[in-house]
């Protein structure tokens, strides 16, 4: 999310080095670049105007601190009012009421809907800590319960079950008073989503508010509809009382315009973003976290919550004792940290998250964001034989083709991973020596390039 914008602003800060102060004339240039950045980023026109007036004020005549340079101080001023622009700080759920909250879910037809509600209520069991049960209200699109009851299972909350022939509202009323009777902390409503907005749809779903008072009515929308999306969150929020928005797919949306428009236009918080398909891709909203990407400055604190709560530290701490002991670092290991990526949400949201990554280019950010790589790297892995995986070395002419033909790959890409598995080979004896330090002082995202030890 936010490449695009990413790309322009980081070429925008980088022109303004090398002032004394920033000025009307050195700051001119940079707001029209900031300013093209977020149109073509999708961000509503009156956004935009009010964005680089506050962003103008703030800038003129700002003095340079020492040690700062003029793109330093501006990348400041654009940090704090993009914060600003998104709401200042995460807004969470508000749950602090008589068990159950019920939780309403809104938005139209293909935004993601059914799937949020099983990704919110396994956040809600595994962060919360919360007894979650969920039902369906949407009884005209084919196979819409069924779908939430396996999604349910999956994620390991309650199901209630309804059937296309009950009206909405007595389908939420038989499962608020099932939450009451059997201590559930939460109640997620999933209700039936429209192509386009019409009365029907308004109506059911302030009926179903009416009934269920709950204690939060989101809306879901597709971030890669944009100004879309904008317009159809305004519209809900006109019609019911939205506390809040879930923004999906923002993994598929290189400009992330609605992310920038929806709170200053609607006036209600983004409370999370959807950021892939599985239920374990939904995060918190944090406008500082996510300015902080959009300048290329990435966002480390969501990074290490992801790896505390997603890596296997037991595995992580073999791994470490392994190294410690001068141990060899082999391919069983290279495809256990594959694995441990995936489990991050794979490459894109790990490299989205790394600071410096406005300075690769946006062709070669392509080609690393694309995790089919990554399942052929595993299943060349898995055609080898466990020997083959211990002791690379021995990987000759006929083993190679051996190993293409049973992974569905070449011999070319066979040797493209040996090499690459060589080179972070040679990474791993340098962090078993202590050289971590090293290493880190000579990141340079621009030499994560395919085949320069991009892993």
């Amino acid at each position: 999310m936010f490449e695009n914008l990413t790309q322009r602003l980081t070429q925008t800060f980088k022109n303004l080095r090398g002032q004394g102060r920033l000025t009307e004339e050195n700051i001119q240039d940079a707001l029209r670049e900031v300013r093209m950045a977020l149109l073509e980023a999708d961000v509503a026109l009156p956004v935009v105007k009010d964005f680089i007036a506050k962003v103008r004020e703030r800038a003129l005549g700002q003095e340079v601190m020492q040690n700062l340079t003029p793109g330093q101080v501006f990348v400041k001023i654009v940090n704090d009012e993009l914060t600003h622009l998104m709401g200042d700080a995460n807004d969470s759920l508000h749950l602090s009421v008589r068990p159950p909250a019920v939780v309403l879910m809104a938005g139209l037809q293909g935004s993601g809907k059914t799937t949020t509600v099983a990704k919110l209520g396994r956040w809600l069991r595994e962060r919360e800590r919360k007894k979650v049960l969920v039902v369906s209200a949407d009884v005209y699109r084919p196979a819409a319960i069924d779908q939430l009851k396996t999604l349910a299972g999956e994620v390991g909350v309650e199901f209630f079950p309804s059937r296309p022939d009950q009206p909405p509202v007595a389908i939420a009323q038989g499962a608020l008073e099932h939450a009451r009777r059997h201590g559930f902390d939460v109640l997620i409503v999933d209700t039936a989503g429209r192509l386009h907005i019409d009365e029907r749809l308004m109506a059911e779903i302030q009926d179903l508010s009416k009934t269920l008072n709950p204690a939060e009515i989101l809306f879901v929308v597709d971030s890669m509809t944009g100004q879309d999306a904008v317009n159809t969150a305004k519209a809900f929020n006109e019609a019911l009382p939205l506390t809040g928005v879930i923004l999906t797919k923002t993994d598929g949306d290189a400009r992330g315009g609605a992310a920038l428009s929806i709170r200053a236009v609607t006036g209600k918080p983004i409370k999370f973003l959807g950021i892939g398909e599985k239920t374990g891709a939904l995060e918190p909203f944090y406008p500082d976290r996510v300015a902080s990407r959009i300048l290329g400055m990435g966002d480390i604190v969501t990074l290490v919550e992801d790896v505390q709560r997603q890596v296997d530290q037991e595995q992580a701490v073999k791994m470490a004792e392994k190294l410690k002991k001068g141990k060899g670092f082999d391919l069983e290991d290279f495809r256990e940290q594959l694995r441990q990526i995936e489990k991050l949400g794979g490459v894109s949201s790990l490299l989205d998250k790394l600071p410096g990554m406005g300075e690769v280019p946006p062709e070669v950010m392509a080609q690393m964001k694309d995790n089919k790589q990554f399942k052929r790297l595993e299943a060349i892995i898995n055609s080898m034989t466990p020997q083959e995986r211990r002791y690379p070395h021995i990987i000759k002419g006929s083993r190679k083709r051996r190993i293409a033909m049973g992974s569905g790959t070449n011999v070319q890409e066979v040797n493209k991973l040996l090499k690459q598995f060589d080179q972070m080979q040679r990474v791993m004896k340098k962090l078993g020596k202590g050289g971590l330090g090293k290493l880190m002082g000579r990141f340079n995202p621009k030499a994560m390039l395919p085949g320069r030890g991009m892993f």
